[in-house]
């Protein structure tokens, strides 16, 4: 795919979605129901000292609508929804990477049971702001580290879509592109939700408890270099879609390549997120009686923190970032 057909597609998605390059975000997306943390240091505020957090009155603004220069932006051509991530910058408390990323918020405080969502078996779903929920998105990923080890699965990676429960991922929805490549591969992991005194535990095999079981969508999540390129897959800056539904105890995924074009591809997922034992692993205790939220944008997998991966922080300019543009983004719920 030349420039400017990648253009041409970002453009005419952004007209279908209506987007107005001239706003700011939360003017052409509902953002009333999310909180973002930025790759950033706080120098004030709840998150002083660590990475920046915008709350969700503040980011749902729209009469006067928050923007970061450099982390979180409206594209100037296309009106599109712009999430940045360097490889080294201040981050969670509890994750070595970097992100410019949405959290869902359903309540007003963090901590409120209501702030989340849980599947129908919960034992106490009364108590939570929503059983189930849907998120829809539309979005290119338009950059990746130019660093990292190949060997390492996080290197030239994002993650643009998450499920998250206190302790572990039930969804984290990834894009790799390896430097020699033209094409990315799209894949999501389910991760095993083991009991809590096992969370750090391994097998007679040395095997963690807790670990992603990745599924492939487009391409190949694990290539390393000398590998074929995953001409299946997806180029930088082309334009996808998922959709995430959690309907009763179901995890309903939806992944579209080329969406409303003639060549449209679609491929479907299903989980039960009540039963466990996931793909016969006994450890997995499944997400039936955890707490839920939906996250959405540009998680870097890419980080200085991990020395065998490689990745380094030579600059925006040397490429050492990710970047994800999003055309639409609905949470229903």
């Amino acid at each position: 795919m030349t420039g400017s057909t990648v253009a041409a597609t970002q453009l005419d998605t952004a007209k279908q979605f209506k987007l107005d390059p001239s706003k700011a975000p939360a003017q052409n997306f509902d953002l009333s129901k999310w909180k973002i943390t930025l790759p950033e240091l706080a120098q004030e505020g709840k998150s002083n000292g660590k990475a920046l957090e915008i709350d969700k009155n503040q980011l749902g603004n729209t009469t006067e609508p928050y923007v970061h220069p450099q982390w979180f932006y409206t594209d100037k051509n296309t009106g599109a929804m712009v999430f940045v991530a360097p490889n080294e910058a201040p981050t969670t408390p509890n994750s070595k990477n970097t992100r410019s990323e949405l959290r869902a918020m359903l309540a007003e405080q963090y901590d409120q049971l209501s702030n989340n969502f849980v599947v129908t078996s919960h034992p106490n779903a009364s108590k939570f702001g929503a059983i189930g929920g849907q998120l829809t998105a539309q979005l290119s990923v338009d950059h990746v580290s130019t660093s990292g080890d190949p060997a390492m699965n996080g290197a030239f990676g994002v993650v643009i879509g998450q499920i998250h429960a206190p302790d572990n991922e039930p969804l984290k929805i990834q894009y790799r592109k390896l430097p020699e490549h033209e094409f990315g591969s799209l894949s999501w992991n389910y991760e095993l939700n083991p009991l809590s005194e096992l969370q750090d535990a391994t097998d007679s095999k040395g095997i963690k408890y807790r670990q992603d079981i990745r599924h492939d969508v487009f391409g190949r999540n694990d290539l390393r270099a000398g590998e074929p390129e995953p001409k299946e897959g997806i180029k930088l800056g082309e334009i996808f879609a998922y959709d995430v539904n959690v309907k009763g105890n179901t995890m309903h995924l939806t992944f579209t390549k080329n969406p409303g074009t003639a060549n449209e591809i679609i491929k479907t997922f299903a989980v039960d997120l009540a039963k466990g034992h996931y793909q016969g692993h006994e450890v997995d205790q499944g997400y039936k009686n955890d707490w839920m939220y939906y996250k959405a944008g540009a998680y870097n997998q890419c980080n200085t923190q991990k020395s065998s991966s490689n990745c380094q922080s030579r600059g925006m300019e040397a490429g050492d970032y990710t970047q994800v543009s999003f055309y639409q983004l609905v949470l229903n719920q």
